[in-house]
């Protein structure tokens, strides 16, 4: 199953508070459990005025969909050609 990055852009991201960034998550996994068991949230980054998402799903229309549903921007959808770290080195 492909895998994605979705950058939002959130001005005030890196100062968002627990309580926000749980509201924030509840709303995505309330959006994904409507939307099934093909789209996945891996995790997500949050920097100063971005988040950065991982989410498995089928195809790019339905990440923009749970950002639809969700409320959420999805300034870019990248989808990820492959993963590497540093043991690609070896």
């Amino acid at each position: 199953m492909p895998r994605y990055v979705i950058e939002r852009e959130i001005p005030g991201a890196g100062n968002l508070s627990a309580d926000q960034l749980k509201g924030i998550s509840q709303t995505s996994c309330s959006v994904l459990a409507k939307l099934g068991s093909e789209i996945q949230w891996v995790h997500s980054y949050v920097t100063g005025d971005k988040i950065y998402c991982v989410y498995i799903a089928p195809n790019e229309e339905m990440v923009r969909e749970h950002a639809r549903q969700g409320g959420f921007p999805a300034n870019s959808v990248s989808q990820v050609a492959t993963v590497i770290d540093p043991t690609t080195a070896e």
